[in-house]
């Protein structure tokens, strides 16, 4: 290739299933079809699960990838050519990852890549049909190069089952519409789905809730449990205090051990966290390595006790990379806003972090 002719991306290969393929494609009828909340839905707690800016639902079709469902992006389809989901069907059984696309031979020339999207990170599971055809992908993908973690990628499995139940449940209704719509065998199959379904939306409303790195509930799971909390409390006339737990230097655990070494330690001290606050309240993973405590029954005094025995036990752990922790803690004031406690507590967790760390210190 001459030096003065720009780098092409390589074409996608087609299935050697590629008509049977296309038949059950057409035969789903959701090829151009408007928008429906269902299929939103998924993309949306696909983002929600990974933190992935973009997700979509696509169908591979003979020339172009159109989107059933997107989030982030607003195009509706592209050339089969340039499609990462192109690539993602070849091999129904396996989730296609690309960390970093600018390092990938298949997408470093592609215009997804070196254009305005700028993906770099990119996963995708193939939707199966009941025949095992890959009509698509459920995909999510990044302007950031990153891993997919094993938590996210059963997440992503989970929605990819979960869209092909959606899609299949579309195909049965629409032969039960044209042929047998009093068929009492179409009606246990269509039943059957409903139930899978429902048995998928419990788990993934669970994950959706729920930090996969740490397994403690996420900054959505605290907000939902510290209402219900402030509710009972206010009823009851009884106090709640909440807390901010931020980990001291762990930068350093990341840049002199890897951030390996740092998640690791981020698992270790949630479990510690986990098991101090049984019977006592909630703790959960706030964001990087910040956490929050949900102490209900707590007055500030006891509270306060608490999170020192907390900071006591969290300083003498051996297999923490020596961090320790520093805490605010404020306590619910009745009529007050759920924020408005959780801002005092970190404003407190502020004034610990510039007394010399280790320590926590009291909302006003």
């Amino acid at each position: 290739m001459s030096a003065d002719l720009p780098a092409v991306a390589p074409r996608p290969a087609r299935p050697d299933n590629e008509a049977e393929r296309l038949a059950a494609l057409r035969a789903s009828r959701l090829l151009d079809t408007p928008r429906e909340q269902s299929f939103d839905d998924l993309v949306a707690l696909a983002v929600a699960v990974t933190g992935a800016s973009m997700a979509a639902v696509s169908l591979v079709d003979a020339e172009r990838q159109w989107f059933k469902a997107q989030h982030g992006f607003n195009a509706c389809e592209t050339p089969r050519d340039v499609a990462f989901c192109a690539h993602t069907i070849l091999d129904p059984q396996r989730v296609l990852v690309v960390e970093d696309a600018t390092r990938d031979p298949r997408f470093e020339h592609n215009p997804l890549v070196t254009g305005e999207m700028g993906i770099r990170f990119y996963a995708g599971v193939p939707l199966l049909d009941a025949e095992g055809h890959a009509l698509g992908s459920l995909c999510v993908f990044d302007t950031r190069p990153r891993p997919l973690g094993e938590a996210e990628m059963r997440a992503l499995q989970a929605l990819a089952r979960q869209a092909g139940f959606l899609i299949e449940l579309r195909r049965t209704t629409e032969a039960l519409n044209l042929y047998v719509n009093e068929c009492a065998w179409y009606e246990r199959r269509l039943l059957h789905y409903s139930e899978l379904l429902e048995a998928q939306n419990a788990d993934l409303a669970r994950q959706t809730r729920t930090d996969p790195l740490t397994g403690l509930a996420n900054r959505r799971g605290y907000g939902e449990v510290l209402g219900a909390a402030l509710e009972r409390a206010e009823q009851e006339g009884t106090p709640l205090s909440v807390a901010i737990v931020d980990l001291d230097h762990f930068k350093r655990v990341n840049d002199s051990l890897g951030h390996g070494e740092g998640d690791r330690v981020l698992v270790r001290v949630s479990q510690a966290l986990d098991e101090k606050m049984k019977g006592v309240g909630l703790a959960a993973r706030y964001g990087g390595e910040e956490f929050a405590l949900l102490l209900p029954g707590a007055d500030l005094e006891h509270a306060h006790e608490h999170c020192r025995m907390l900071c006591r036990a969290l300083a003498v752990m051996q297999d923490c990379g020596g961090v320790t922790a520093s805490i605010g803690v404020a306590q619910w004031r009745p009529g007050e806003e759920p924020g408005a406690a959780l801002s005092r507590a970190d404003a407190a967790l502020y004034r610990a972090k510039l007394g010399g760390r280790n320590r926590v210190e009291l909302a006003s």
